[in-house]
């Protein structure tokens, strides 16, 4: 059974309580799991899925988005024909915030019409799942089903499956019917479509929030966790960096952590994510935590329960203690020093 499938991205979801990470960058491009930035794992189902037209949608704060997946050569989405598309929105107001805002998705409709493809995956950008999307489409097509939705766990996962055609018309009559986007459609229970629920099994979590973000990066240091996620017949693509491998020097010690290539470890490091190109100086000690690339954390330090950003300088003998509830964020390129911990 071979019928061919459109990828489209909203990206345009912003969650205020994610605001330390979103200062510079969109919900789709936050870092997570050490190199990964959370739309790789939709955008990796979706080539997984034989998608080769994927077009993403987002609303502002897109530069580092579009850095990291630039031709969308490591998903292998360079291509003469179909590929990657960027569709920015001219003008996103509140009420095109829903996920799949028919009125963004108008301002690109030739876009759907050029297309060859005959069905549609419409998804968000911030959930965190591996997922096949061809049974999803046979299930669709053995039902005689309009709109599929998938969920997981008696919850919706925001991704939607229908007709090319369909979702066309659900966007020209947007006004006659009142719909403003996919959700509204599937809540609708008078709508005339046929609406089927697909379940998916596995692990799956959105990241709509910084308690969501932590608790989601520290389930992935477990192993059965990571190989439910990261599986060899589906593997999750990013932008691939050539770096050199880990050094652990005199000292450091380092228990039950996921540490990226291109690191400088001194300290010790237990059940904390550290990404690429992070220094950890002598006699610091990191538990519970998520260093993102680049950072520095200077010598006889203690962190705990600590999320830093992008190029974060902790000067030496600073000392941080959050909670696994309210975990303390330090946003992107700031500089914590000990008088101002004082």
């Amino acid at each position: 059974m071979n019928h061919s499938l459109l990828g489209v991205i909203d990206a345009t979801a912003y969650h205020e309580s994610l605001e330390d990470l979103l200062v510079h960058r969109s919900l789709a491009a936050v870092p997570i799991a050490g190199r990964y930035r959370l739309i790789d794992f939709v955008l990796s189902n979706m080539v997984n899925s034989g998608i080769n037209s994927v077009a993403i949608f987002p609303k502002s704060q897109y530069r580092s988005l579009m850095d990291h997946l630039g031709s969308g050569k490591d998903w292998d989405l360079n291509r003469k024909r179909d590929g990657l598309f960027f569709f920015p929105a001219p003008a996103v107001d509140t009420m095109d915030a829903e996920l799949g805002s028919f009125n963004h998705f108008a301002q690109h409709i030739d876009y759907f019409y050029r297309s060859s493809q005959e069905y549609v995956i419409i998804s968000n950008c911030y959930t965190v799942f591996s997922m096949d999307f061809i049974p999803v489409i046979e299930r669709h097509l053995e039902m005689n089903c309009d709109i599929t939705e998938i969920r997981y766990q008696g919850s919706s996962l925001e991704v939607f499956l229908l007709k090319k055609s369909l979702l066309i018309d659900l966007i020209e009559n947007r006004h006659v019917t009142g719909y403003g986007c996919m959700d509204d459609v599937v809540k609708d229970e008078t709508s005339p479509y046929t609406r089927c629920e697909y379940e998916y099994i596995g692990f799956a979590k959105k990241i709509d929030c910084i308690n969501s973000y932590y608790q989601t990066s520290m389930k992935l240091l477990q192993p059965k966790v990571w190989s439910e996620l990261f599986q060899k017949n589906l593997p999750i693509y990013t932008k691939v960096k050539d770096e050199p491998p880990t050094r652990y020097l005199k000292g450091s010690n380092v228990n039950h952590s996921m540490i990226a290539n291109g690191c400088f470890i001194e300290g010790k490091i237990k059940n904390s994510a550290i990404f690429r190109a992070v220094k950890v100086g002598k006699n610091t000690s990191i538990t519970n935590s998520i260093i993102m690339q680049k950072s520095q954390v200077g010598e006889n330090c203690v962190l705990e329960y600590v999320i830093l950003d992008k190029d974060v300088k902790i000067e030496d003998n600073v000392r941080l203690i959050g909670d696994p509830i309210n975990p303390i964020v330090i946003r992107k390129g700031m500089v914590q020093g000990a008088l101002m911990n004082s």
